[in-house]
């Protein structure tokens, strides 16, 4: 008891001592360690918090006080002393497209934080005399803010002239869903007034046009989809240094282990070159995209995982399935029981729920995961029958299916998580009161669906396991700012439904052991306890007690995996 109310006072001051600690001497390869004298959070339920840890051979072997974990070790064992900081398991993203944001740290990409029309074209402009921001001849810039597309005569005007008028250029949303074409690259990709004339509706809607056809450059999933075939895919050489870069940036924010969504084939021989130079220094878990129309969607899967299944790291647990695209004005394409509002679209439902289902059994039945990428309120209804089916067909007992994104629920379906054992996998630092959630959203989503965005604390309080996950390359991969603002909601527009804001210990659970179990590897990682693999993480402030302001602040000061130091703050 006293260990716990240690841990519930305000932070400690620990410039001094933190400094000293991050100068150790310390051994690589030590075959034992000792941590000690530190406020642990274990993410095990039964033993959450504690002083000190004992490692063997990369494995935990002892988590107690540091007594306990003394007598777990022999006297030679390398001492770490925290000096009472904050000891918290390897840090977990449910949902993550690692290989796409460490290309985009090769890159040119605007964060989210641009959308100043000429100074996008001055970056534009200078990526492409650079050649940093290029693929191929393409300047290829990503990262941009949704608002930018209310202003497409603007960013028409802007690339038109210039050094960039006889350029393609493709700009690309934050969103992963949108994006737009200069005229170049929109002749170059086909997309002209005939084509677009040639198109049925249902199609056509893919794409921006005026009234004679001439398309003004706006491009969302399908119609993004052909101007990304004209860009060349890149080098063998550039994924595996894609993915090595990606790997220290996470490792930068304490994350040891994801679930990397959309995986391609050029993604997994990235990481199993690095493996096979131990340098996949990560736990893996790849989610490949697939197709519940298809004939046998599963074939290929099934092919990958046998011809990866020895790459140390790296497991291919499931599937990743696409409900629908994205809720924001222009792109309307989430799937809502409602039609948007002037443009009375509903959006797209990218399956049949026939097909979907039949999916789910068959995954079910052989052990994988379908994971599930699902925004509107129809999306996830669907997604969620879809489960059913497989648990009446198969028992309740199969793998923990999960649902990400998850911007609207309706209220009869989010008892059925619980129900059904489908993990939210939620990217919560999107819970803000901004643009994105309002500006782009209320005037156009049905009045009685609007208010259930993002109901977190909801799906918590019905016994829903929440997964923490970022989507970068889409946002911030940081675990603190999403924490933060799943605790606070808060945004530039003031505060996004405070009665959804989730705890922070929850959050931290929802980082490390249910993260885990969305990928499956809750036996492996996700919490610090014996026989577990030896991944942890030191940060700067006791992130339990100190304030909202100052978690969103929070550093690594450094990140172990395996037992191995893979990443120490500057």
């Amino acid at each position: 008891m006293a260990l716990l109310t240690a841990r519930r006072v305000a932070t400690r001051a620990l410039p001094v001592v933190l400094a000293a600690m991050l100068g150790l001497p310390l051994a690589a390869g030590a075959a034992e360690r000792l941590f000690v004298n530190g406020h642990v959070f274990t993410a095990n339920r039964t033993q959450p918090y504690a002083a000190a840890v004992a490692v063997r051979d990369g494995t935990i072997v002892a988590v107690g006080t540091d007594d306990e974990a003394r007598r777990a070790v022999g006297s030679s064992a390398e001492v770490i002393d925290l000096h009472g900081g904050t000891l918290l398991p390897g840090l977990i993203d449910s949902h993550v497209h690692t290989v796409d944001g460490g290309l985009s740290l090769l890159g040119v990409d605007v964060q989210n934080e641009v959308a100043d029309i000429d100074r996008l074209a001055a970056i534009a402009a200078d990526a492409g005399r650079s050649g940093r921001g290029l693929r191929g001849d393409v300047v290829r810039i990503s990262g941009l803010p949704i608002e930018v597309w209310s202003h497409l005569p603007e960013l028409n005007r802007a690339i038109a002239a210039g050094p960039l008028a006889t350029k393609p250029v493709l700009l690309l949303c934050s969103d992963g869903h949108t994006g737009w074409a200069n005229p170049v690259l929109l002749k170059r990709a086909g997309i002209t007034p005939r084509y677009l004339r040639s198109l049925p509706e249902a199609r056509r809607k893919y794409y921006g046009y005026d009234a004679s056809f001439t398309p003004n450059g706006f491009l969302v999933d399908a119609g993004l989809d052909v101007a990304l075939a004209v860009l060349p895919e890149p080098a063998a050489a550039t994924y595996k240094a894609a993915a090595a870069g990606a790997i220290d940036y996470l490792h930068g924010f304490g994350i040891t282990s994801w679930l990397e969504a959309s995986i391609t084939v050029p993604m997994l021989d990235a990481y199993r070159a690095l493996a096979a130079e131990h340098r996949l220094t990560a736990h893996v878990a790849a989610f490949i995209d697939v197709h519940a129309e298809r004939p046998d969607p599963l074939a290929e899967v099934l092919k990958l995982r046998e011809e990866y299944r020895d790459v140390p790291g790296l497991t291919l647990p499931g599937v990743k399935v696409y409900a629908d695209g994205v809720v924001e004005y222009p792109a309307q394409t989430a799937a809502m029981w409602a039609p948007y509002a002037i443009t009375l679209k509903t959006g797209d439902l990218l399956f049949r729920p026939e097909d979907f289902a039949r999916l789910c059994i068959a995954a079910d039945r052989l052990g994988l995961i379908v994971h599930t990428h699902a925004i509107g309120d129809r999306a996830v209804t669907e997604t969620l029958n879809g489960i059913e089916a497989a648990r009446r067909a198969n028992g309740p007992n199969g793998p923990r299916h999960s649902i990400t994104h998850l911007q609207f629920i309706r209220p009869s379906d989010q008892p059925r998580f619980a129900a059904l054992g489908v993990y939210a996998s939620y990217q919560l630092l999107w819970a803000e009161a901004g643009t994105d959630t309002i500006d782009l959203v209320k005037p156009y989503v049905d009045p009685a669906i609007y208010p259930w965005q993002y109901p977190a604390r909801s799906l918590l309080d019905q016994g829903a396991v929440i997964a923490g996950a970022s989507d970068w390359n889409v946002s911030s991969p940081n675990p603190f700012l999403a924490i933060y603002q799943a605790e606070t909601r808060r945004g530039a527009l003031g505060v996004l439904d405070a009665a959804q804001a989730v705890p922070r210990e929850a959050m931290l659970y929802a980082y490390t052991i249910n993260a885990a179990r969305v990928m499956q590897a809750d036996a492996l990682v996700g919490s610090i306890e014996p026989g577990k693999a030896a991944d942890l993480v030191l940060v700067d402030r006791d992130v339990l007690t100190v304030p909202a302001e100052s978690l969103r602040e929070t550093k690594v000061l450094w990140t172990v995996v395996n037992g191995e130091w893979v990443y120490r703050a500057p």
